[in-house]
Order: C-alpha cells, then sequence, then structure tokens
C-alpha cells in the first residue's frame, strides 16, 4: 500500500510536499467489496493541495469524488479499502495512524462540511451545544467553549448569534444551518477543510453568502480548501486549482482558469457544454449532453475510460491507455490523459445538425406569443396558515397567467412562496377566500380532491427528487403503468403502446421497464417521473426544481428533454429553480416573488437584462457565471470563442449585491414594500409605509417599486458601466 508511486503520477518533490502542502495523495486506488469482488472506483489518482490554497475536484454523479474525501478521513464504509497509494493531511500518513492519533488529526488538523446541513446537526440539541462541543473536542473547557462558539458564529456572520444559540437546528434557516456546521468546522482552525457540495441546496443569495464567507475564513485561517462540487462555476469562483474526475481516474488537472478556458480532454470539454450559459435560451440551440453514462466500477481493463462515449475515440484510444500529458499553460503546468488533447477543443457540438428542432421551437414560440391563448390563470391569490395560534401569511394577492405551449419561470429565494403557490396551482393546498384558480377559462376547485378527472390529469407535477415521488418497490412498468391505467380509453395493447411511447419520448431505454426505480440513476429516475407526468396528456406541468440534485450533464439531458416535449406536445411549464442559469435558458418569461409578494414579472430577456426590480438585481448579482460565450476558450458551437468574447455586451463580472439580514418570516411580514428591510436602494419613509404599485417598463414588464422604471434603468446601467471600468473592459 505504500510502495513507490507509479509511474503515471506527474512527479512532484514528495518530500517537500509533506513539509508543504495541507493533503497530499499519491497514486490513490479505492475498492469496494460488491457481491464477492473488489471493484476498484478510484485508480492510481495523486494530487496535492498546499497550504491557504482551494482546490476543486468536480466530475459527475459516481466518479469517486467523495470517495476520495472519506478515504481522506479514513470515514470509508466497511466494504472499501485503500489498495494502494498513499494520503498525507499537514505531513501525518493517514494510513499509518493510530486510533488515538487519528482522532487527534480528525479533531485538529482537518475537519469536512457535508452538502446536507441536516445530516450534521442533532435536532434534539440547541445550536450551542452543539458548537460548543466542537471546541470541547478541541480542548476548550466548557465555559470557554461557550465563549468561543459565540464568537465563531458572529465570524460566520450569523445575524443575532445569542438568539441562534438558544435555537435548535429546525427552527433556523438552510443558509444559517450552513453557516452552523461551517463554524463547527472551524472551531479547531484546521488546515485542511474538506467541502462536499456545501451549497448545492441553497438558493443563490444564500450560496454566495456561503461562498464569501469561505472565501474570507481562507484568507483569515490560512486555510486549504478541498471543494467537491458539479457546480463548475462554483468551483471557477472560488479554486485556483482544479482535478476532474472520471469513472476514479483524474483525467485533466492544473489551474483553474486554463482548464476552464482551453480544457485539453473531450469530458471535460463536454461538461463545460452542458452549462446553460448567460444570454442562452432553448429557442437559441439545445444543450449540448454527453452521450452514454460512466461505465461500471473495475469493468474497463484496457484502454482509455472515456473511450466509449468520447467523440474523438479511435483504435488506439481503445487499446491503450493514454498517459498523462503535460503541458505548459498561461498560470502553469496542465495534465490530460487524453492520446489527442491538442483537439479537445475543436469538438463540433453532439447535437450541431438538430438545426430543425430550434427552428420549429423559436416558430411555435411566435405563434404563442402572436395567439396566447391562456391555459392557466391565478387571479389575487392568497394563502394564509395558522401555527400556533399565529397566522403566516405565505401569498399575499399573487396574480398571473400562463399560455399554451410558455414556460414561466417562477423565482425567489427560499420562503417567497414558490412552492406554496405550486401547491394551489395543483390544488394540493387551498387557498385563501377571495382567490381564483382557472384552467382555460373555467374555475378550478381549490382542492384536488373535487376537481374533475380531467382538470387533475391536465395539471401533474415534476418534484426535485424524484426519490420522494416514486415508489422504490415498483417497477418502471407498474410506475408509469398505473399513470396510465386512470385513462378509460386506453386498455391492452393500446396502454401497452402509449407506455412505450412515452418512454420513447423521454428517451429511457426499454431495457428498463423492469427496473425497480432504487436500481436506477437520478437522470433515468427524473425521466421516469417526467414521463409519469405526461402519461394524461397533461396541459400544464409544474416543474419543481427538477435538475437542482443532478449533474450538469444529466441536467442538460432533462433540460433539452422538457424543450422537445413541449414543442412536440404544446404544454405549458411553471419552472422553480434557484438556478437562474437554468431558469433563463428554459423559460418564456420571468416571475419573481418575496415573502409570498409578485415583485416582478415579465419576458425572460427583459426580466434579466434590466432594468429590474433591486430585489431581481440582487439576485443575477449572487449567480456565479463562468461566462463560456462570453470570455473562455470554448464557444458552445464548437470552436474559438475570440469573436464571441470580443461581441459580447456583459463581458464583465457582475458586481455582488450583498443583501443586509435575513428573508422576514410570514409572521412577520413588513409594511409598505416588503423589500424595504433589505433593499440597497431604498428611497425612505415611502418604502417603510407605503406598498407600491406596478409600474410598467413595456411589452407585458411590470416592476412593484417606488423608484421610476427610468430610473432604474439609469442606475443599473451605470452600477453596470462601473463594473466594467473596474475591470478594465469599455
Amino acid at each position: 500500500m505504500n510502495g513507490p508511486p507509479p509511474a503515471s503520477f506527474p512527479a512532484f518533490d514528495v518530500s517537500k510536499s509533506e513539509r508543504t502542502d495541507a493533503l497530499t495523495v499519491i497514486g490513490l486506488t479505492v475498492t469496494y467489496r460488491i457481491r464477492g469482488r473488489d471493484r476498484e472506483v478510484l485508480q492510481d489518482v495523486s494530487f496535492r493541495v498546499r497550504r491557504g490554497e482551494a482546490y476543486g475536484l468536480v466530475g459527475e454523479s459516481g466518479c469517486g469524488k467523495s470517495t476520495v474525501a472519506m478515504a481522506t478521513l479514513r470515514y470509508l464504509p466497511r466494504n472499501g479499502k485503500v489498495k494502494a497509494g498513499k494520503i498525507l493531511i499537514a505531513g501525518q500518513d493517514v494510513q499509518k495512524l493510530g486510533a488515538d492519533a487519528l482522532r487527534e488529526m480528525r479533531a485538529n488538523s482537518v475537519s469536512m462540511v457535508y452538502q446536507d446541513p441536516t445530516r450534521a446537526l442533532n435536532p434534539s440539541l440547541t445550536i450551542a451545544r452543539q458548537v460548543s462541543e466542537a471546541f470541547e473536542a478541541s480542548g476548550a473547557s466548557k465555559h470557554d467553549a461557550s465563549e468561543r462558539a459565540l464568537d465563531m458564529l458572529r465570524r460566520v456572520r450569523i445575524a443575532s448569534p445569542e438568539r441562534v444559540m438558544d435555537s435548535y437546528p429546525h427552527q433556523l434557516s438552510g443558509g444559517m444551518q450552513q453557516r452552523v456546521v461551517i463554524a463547527m468546522a472551524l472551531a479547531s482552525n484546521p488546515a485542511l477543510l474538506i467541502l462536499d457540495e456545501p451549497t448545492t441546496g441553497l438558493d443563490a443569495t444564500v450560496e454566495a453568502e456561503v461562498l464569501d464567507l469561505i472565501a474570507q475564513l481562507r484568507v483569515e485561517f490560512g486555510t486549504a480548501v478541498l471543494f467537491i462540487s458539479h457546480n463548475l462555476a462554483v468551483i471557477g469562483r472560488m479554486c485556483e486549482r482544479v482535478g476532474v474526475l472520471y469513472a476514479g481516474k483524474l483525467i485533466e488537472e492544473g489551474a483553474t482558469r486554463d482548464v476552464f478556458a482551453r480544457p485539453r480532454h473531450p469530458y471535460t470539454v463536454g461538461l463545460l457544454r452542458c452549462l446553460p450559459t448567460r444570454g442562452r435560451t432553448r429557442r437559441d440551440a439545445p444543450l449540448d449532453t454527453i452521450a452514454g453514462s460512466l461505465p461500471v466500477p473495475g469493468s474497463v481493463t484496457q484502454g482509455c475510460i472515456y473511450a466509449e462515449r468520447c467523440r474523438l475515440a479511435d483504435a488506439r484510444c481503445r487499446r491503450d491507455a493514454p498517459p498523462p500529458h503535460r503541458v505548459s499553460a498561461a498560470h502553469g503546468d496542465q495534465m490530460s490523459r487524453c492520446h489527442y488533447h491538442e483537439r479537445a477543443m475543436t469538438l463540433p457540438r453532439a447535437d450541431a445538425s438538430d438545426d430543425t428542432a430550434m427552428v420549429e421551437t423559436r416558430a411555435a414560440t411566435e405563434r404563442a406569443r402572436a395567439n396566447p391563448a391562456r391555459v392557466l390563470r391565478a387571479q389575487n391569490v392568497s394563502k394564509t396558515f395558522h401555527v400556533g395560534g399565529t397566522a403566516l401569511r405565505a401569498l399575499d394577492g399573487v396574480s398571473l397567467d400562463l399560455a399554451a405551449g410558455e414556460t414561466l419561470g417562477l423565482v425567489g429565494e427560499s420562503g417567497s412562496g414558490k412552492t406554496t403557490l405550486a401547491k394551489v396551482l395543483l390544488g394540493l393546498s387551498a387557498p385563501d377566500a377571495g382567490s381564483v384558480v382557472e384552467l382555460d377559462g373555467a374555475s378550478l376547485a381549490p382542492r384536488v380532491t373535487r376537481r374533475t378527472d380531467d382538470q387533475v390529469k391536465a395539471l401533474q407535477i415534476v418534484f426535485q427528487n424524484p426519490d420522494s415521488a416514486l415508489n422504490r418497490a415498483h417497477s418502471v412498468r407498474r410506475l408509469i403503468g398505473r399513470a396510465l391505467s386512470r385513462l378509460a380509453a386506453l386498455r391492452g395493447a393500446a396502454q401497452e403502446e402509449r407506455l412505450l411511447s412515452l418512454t420513447a419520448a423521454v428517451r429511457l431505454p426499454e431495457r428498463y421497464l423492469g427496473s425497480r426505480s432504487r436500481q436506477l440513476s437520478g437522470g433515468l429516475k427524473q425521466r421516469v417521473a417526467i414521463a409519469r407526468a405526461f402519461a394524461g396528456e397533461p396541459r400544464v406541468v409544474v416543474c419543481d426544481e427538477p435538475t437542482s440534485a443532478l449533474d450538469v450533464s444529466v441536467q442538460a439531458a432533462i433540460l433539452n428533454l422538457l424543450a422537445d416535449l413541449q414543442r412536440q406536445r404544446g404544454v405549458s411549464y411553471v419552472f422553480i429553480s434557484h438556478d437562474l442559469n437554468v431558469v433563463r435558458y428554459l423559460s418564456d418569461r420571468i416571475a419573481v416573488l418575496y415573502v409570498g409578494r409578485l415583485l416582478e414579472i415579465g419576458p425572460a430577456s427583459a426580466v434579466f437584462d434590466g432594468p429590474h426590480h433591486p430585489y431581481t438585481e440582487a439576485l443575477l448579482s449572487s449567480v456565479p457565471s463562468l461566462d463560456l460565450d462570453a470570455g473562455s476558450g470554448i464557444d458552445p458551437d464548437g470552436g474559438s470563442a475570440g469573436e464571441a468574447q470580443h461581441n459580447s455586451p456583459r463581458n464583465a463580472r457582475v458586481q455582488r449585491i450583498r443583501l443586509s439580514g435575513d428573508v422576514p418570516g410570514a409572521a412577520s411580514t413588513p409594511t409598505g414594500c416588503v423589500f424595504h428591510t433589505r433593499c440597497p436602494r431604498k428611497l425612505g419613509a415611502i418604502c417603510e409605509e407605503q406598498d407600491p404599485p406596478f409600474d410598467d417598463a413595456g411589452e407585458g414588464h411590470q416592476i412593484r417599486c417606488h423608484i421610476p422604471v427610468d430610473e432604474l434603468r439609469a442606475l443599473q446601467t451605470a452600477t453596470q458601466d462601473h463594473d466594467h471600468d473596474a475591470d478594465g473592459t469599455h
């Protein structure tokens, strides 16, 4: 296990790295014992994280990212073991540590923050008890631990830390919980902080705050960071260097700016092109996708592990495993395990010939705009919950409509009322008296149980987590078949034909019909959920964060699928997401909610390009973006992005707008403009006392703000011009 490093490892001075690196991984090979066989899930992985550096690890689910983290901490499951290689943390060989030394290392040298903070917090203990325990584990007395816990909560920018100390985890927002977990992780002032998807479930503003916090604490504590994520934009913002994992192998590595600007492996190119970038919509071109799926661990014994999915692969690739080619790049050495690494960036898009679909999509959109047949209408919709004698106003007078074949994007922070509105539309939650919801001009009953079968079939939903919506014990055939069985006209052969037609439409291979949902990947499960939602020929499908937990490659395939189904079947979508790049790509119009109020609504291009409501402006400024169309070497159409960079109207980075305080609770909605307590453009008493009316910005774009539209436009244009000047672009 501790033999000499494999010859394939890009050489560096190991003895020097032991003294200077926070983490050194040399030739790491990890196996899992599965059905009596050892399967290699990591193969000869080598990288280093220098002290004070942030290193990103990216790749699809199943590539081995979390296994690297677990091996680093010696947290592998019982069926996992390190077969070969060496792991050093602050100069200590992790595999050689005894139980006491390992416990001390975990307490003082390395900490980890997981994706879901609720799994790291004990629901039965107060925050004070849990954070104090982290300091006690580092040797502090109970009194000192309590004082230091309070101070650490202040340092991670938690407002009213005394109140939070007395709270239980369920009483805090997701962003607040994550900050508490980070405070606990930093209690020991670790040399290495491992972050495993720490922002996946967070809103754009909260994500930006957490990322700012991590960057600030890196400077303050000098902590090295191993950042694991499938969000390439977050890695681009946070990390100096990046490694790309595929099927357990590190296939590309280098400075983040070099790897993302001029990737030298076809897999990295594919991942970057899967991203919906700023300004692109489904009417311009489908997202690029990566065909096929990851190989079963241990199944590839010869040649390049990516060959079966690569459009550059030839006989040489299937015969000979590529060595690590190293080249000098703008910001340091760059490594790629590809025989044809010089040609990787010249790959054409996988769907470059699918121009007919784009023409059809644009034509359908123009027809919908010319003849806006309204399929769904919500008028003055309010929803009040009563909890412990307190009235909680989750929705307040929301009015919007949806045309046939249109996608309405619904955005806002957690607690803004997006999911509550979706439940009201679907009849899963009854609105307050006076609220009106209509389908094709006919009023819908408040409860789904009182709606007709046709009305129930007309409105369907696709959830964020397909596991929560699919019975794990049922086969795919039964899951979709049960939805089809509600259609009286379909029986026997006709039902089977319809089932096969649906699975073909969502590109679900027929071989999976007999599989249980627990046997499927996340992307395949979501396809099953979409097929089931479309079983009854719905008029409207509510998509509630349907791609937020998916890798960028799977996300691209699902977004293309939704666009295809809309074009073919004329269905309308209400699309809820905190990923504003995804929302812009798929949506025709955008509605912005805040504390149950509609603050802005209009065409997607108008809302995103401005003028915007100050809240929308803050949301947009929080979104990390690689701006691949406007500044990297990757052009989505397969070529140089030089012209795109030169012609881009928004080449410069947008300045972050930091909102003070947290989202107000539904029990304490501010008077006047609901956003005035956090608004960076607040005028004064008028914002505190008077609810602003909607102001028309033209072409159906309405903004609910006391600041006139022309003044908003001037203010935001001035801010953008300042950002361009600050970045040296004009």
